[in-house]
């Protein structure tokens, strides 16, 4: 059991390398391990539309050690397709490889998935151990999940507070992020499908909510309104699994009432001042998965 989790860790690890290309597809890692505990091949899942984890493992093996499959165990932090999509299922090539074992991670809850390929590998006779790490690879594609499961983006509410509790300076826009802090902000757009805010930060404020210190993608530019309000099932149907919510504290707040939240993430500095707008109360099932200290200021990361 400690070399599964060793390895389907580096399942993890190399899956994270297809966080940006993979989607909408989910990341996904895979790693062949031979009988004596040698990895022999690797990959994840680079670009949608390519090659998955698996055929990219299975392609790195080199020739010499194919005859080392049959007794070889591949580990995988998703579990293997069934279906015929862009590329065909991953399950008939690990059974005509003929490994002796599959580790998976999570079950795939995509529809067209859904435990059928874990189903198709027993059938063929091989060994099949689902649920190593199961929660560290179900957080790994929790956009992807949420998306399938609830049919709406995978939220993020987002804010920068002072140190006593204000998103501004007597109701005016004011720096509470430092450099590196707002660097991360950045990093997080390139990885997130769309940003919103409310009509009013837009107008006060003018965020360019692009991706400006970080290489990638800029977020989809979202502002709302009562004329104007958000269409979850239209973010679906734009293919949108994760959506920023940096608006005001009103913005902020509507989400927190409505229960329109996955993950939260506050910012707080040293700084204080003496009077403006108050931050947005946490809701009371949201739990600390992370807090961390850059330059001074602490990002506190909250899920349900």
């Amino acid at each position: 059991m400690i070399d599964d989790e060793k390895f389907m860790r580096r399942c993890i690890q190399l899956a994270k390398n297809g966080q940006q290309n993979a989607k909408p597809n989910p990341m996904v890692g895979a790693v062949i391990v031979s009988a004596d505990g040698r990895i022999i091949g690797e990959g994840y899942h680079v670009r949608c539309g390519e090659g998955h984890a698996e055929v990219n493992a299975f392609a790195a093996v080199s020739p010499e050690d194919e005859k080392l499959l049959p007794e070889a165990t591949i580990y995988v932090s998703l579990e293997p397709c069934s279906h015929y999509g862009k590329t065909p299922p991953c399950a008939d090539l690990i059974i005509k490889k003929g490994v002796k074992r599959v580790v998976v991670g999570c079950i795939d809850e995509f529809a067209e998935v859904q435990g059928r390929g874990i189903k198709k590998l027993r059938e063929a006779g091989i060994e099949v151990e689902v649920g190593v790490l199961e929660a560290e690879c179900q957080a790994l594609n929790r956009r992807f999940f949420t998306y399938h499961r609830e049919q709406r983006p995978y939220i993020i509410l987002k804010w920068a507070q002072t140190a006593n509790g204000f998103i501004d300076d007597h109701f005016q826009p004011v720096q509470i992020s430092n450099d590196f802090t707002k660097m991360l902000s950045h990093k997080l757009r390139a990885e997130e499908d769309a940003i919103l805010v409310g009509r009013v930060t837009e107008e006060r404020d003018r965020p360019q909510l692009n991706v400006r210190d970080w290489r990638g993608p800029a977020p989809k530019r979202l502002v709302i309104d009562h004329a104007h309000p958000l269409n979850l099932e239209s973010l679906y149907a734009h293919h949108i699994q994760s959506l920023i919510v940096e608006g005001g504290a009103k913005t902020l707040t509507s989400f927190i009432e409505q229960d329109l939240w996955d993950e939260i993430r506050v910012e707080t500095s040293d700084m204080t001042v003496t009077d403006g707008t108050r931050a947005p109360q946490l809701p009371s099932d949201a739990k600390v998965v992370s807090s961390d200290v850059y330059d001074g200021n602490r990002i506190v990361t909250y899920r349900r």
